[in-house]
């Protein structure tokens, strides 16, 4: 499905929807997830981005684990994605990675549509919360070359993280929980796609 089809597809989806709809997007690292979303919200009426590395902890993500652990999955769907669905009012904290500690609560957005990006999105605990998923459809090799490159480009090495922990996680979620056969679209972004989008504070 290219980006036009795609755009039709989750506005079929809100106007079928008797609530405001969430989008999930996920898809590997470096799979360009984030330029995806940002380009839907540019495309779609009264649309609104949650950028997932407001709910990762940066310890737990940098750490070894089979369900990517450090994604906050539970406060995702608790303080934004149920209210947003269910148009109730809330608040919600955003990670700050300057000061290393959850920021200062604020409302949760209004909108129609709601697109969230985030790797191990595709989980038990969120996929509920989730009207439409689309997988970002790069494959683990490719989409770790073009992060890494992303990464070099701005003159951060994380060759260890990648290699240790982010790919086997990588690795590990999808024995476990399958997320491109949970998605309901597959999306294809091209080279240069992925790589224009800056990369995610990590």
């Amino acid at each position: 499905m290219d980006l036009d089809e795609l755009t039709r597809a989750i506005d079929g989806a809100a106007v079928a929807a008797s609530h405001p709809v969430v989008i999930g997007v996920s898809g590997y690292a470096g799979s360009g997830k984030s330029t995806l979303a940002r380009a839907l919200v540019g495309r779609l009426d009264r649309a609104v981005r949650m950028r997932g590395d407001d709910f990762l902890d940066p310890t737990r993500s940098h750490r070894r684990s089979t369900d990517w652990d450090g994604v906050e999955r539970e406060r995702l769907v608790a303080e934004v994605l149920e209210p947003f669905r269910a148009e109730r009012a809330g608040q919600f904290r955003r990670y700050d990675w300057a000061a290393r500690t959850l920021a200062a609560p604020e409302p949760v957005p209004a909108g129609r549509i709601m697109i969230v990006d985030l790797i191990g999105l595709f989980h038990p605990v969120a996929l509920p919360a989730l009207d439409l998923t689309v997988w970002c459809d790069v494959d683990l090799a490719t989409a770790r070359r073009r992060g890494m490159a992303r990464d070099a480009a701005l003159g951060r090495d994380f060759t260890a993280l990648w290699n240790d922990v982010w790919v086997p996680n990588e690795r590990d979620f999808a024995a476990r929980f399958a997320p491109r056969e949970r998605a309901d679209v597959l999306y294809a972004p091209g080279a240069r796609e992925a790589q224009s989008a800056p990369p995610e504070t990590r």
